[in-house]
């Protein structure tokens, strides 16, 4: 939090020693100018002077000064305010089309994956549920999970249909895990083939692949 923002940026290219500090100081410009900030304005101002929506753009600045091929996003919008994480998440785009880049989005907000994502992993205590393009995955989840989440997402119309799955019970306890396949304590299609034997993520459809041994 004492560092400048310049010095921030800065760092991954001293770490690795490219170039000289003349040129990591115009890269550091660069970066900023790219990522929506005036580098001039903003370069020798500490972190804490900053709001939300300004220090994820710095922080996507100092990602990208490596010029990395894959970008890993853990959470990037869950702090920020709804119209903040518009602009970080079409920013995200933009920096993935200007540098070529491959995102791996981690979220827990639904309607955030649909909006940046090509190809949706869902996960459930820490095993592959189901991988499926956005598309296919929200209009036709083939495991009991994913069907439950893609079910919990608010509709902007309160009076429409919906159908909604109960999930029964608490989560397990990721330290001592049920044994087969783990969603089975609480899924609604599970056998005693559930509980002796893992699924294996198998392919339903073309570039649909799901792990249940009764899918959708």
């Amino acid at each position: 939090p004492r560092f400048s923002v310049a010095r921030l940026v800065e760092e991954p290219l001293a770490i690795w020693e490219r170039g000289t500090p003349e040129e990591r100081s115009k890269r550091v410009d660069e970066l900023l100018e790219a990522v929506g900030l005036d580098a001039q304005i903003v370069r020798e101002r500490k972190p804490y002077e900053f709001s939300g929506g300004q220090c994820q753009r710095i922080s996507i600045a100092r990602s990208l000064a490596l010029e990395p091929l894959l970008l890993i996003c853990d959470e990037p919008v869950s702090a920020l305010d709804v119209s903040i994480q518009a602009q970080i998440l079409n920013l995200l785009q933009d920096m993935k089309e200007r540098y070529g880049l491959t995102l791996v989005f981690i979220s827990h907000d639904l309607a955030v994956v649909k909006a940046v994502s090509t190809r949706i992993m869902v996960m459930y205590l820490g095993k592959v549920c189901e991988v499926a393009g956005p598309d296919t995955l929200y209009t036709s989840p083939r495991h009991h999970y994913t069907h439950a989440l893609v079910g919990s997402v608010p509709l902007p119309d309160p009076s429409a249909p919906r159908a909604r799955a109960a999930i029964q019970g608490e989560p397990p306890s990721p330290v001592d895990p049920p044994s087969g396949c783990r969603f089975r304590t609480r899924c609604p299609a599970a056998t005693d083939k559930c509980a002796a034997e893992e699924p294996q993520l198998a392919e339903v459809a073309p570039g649909h692949f799901v792990a249940c041994h009764h899918p959708r």
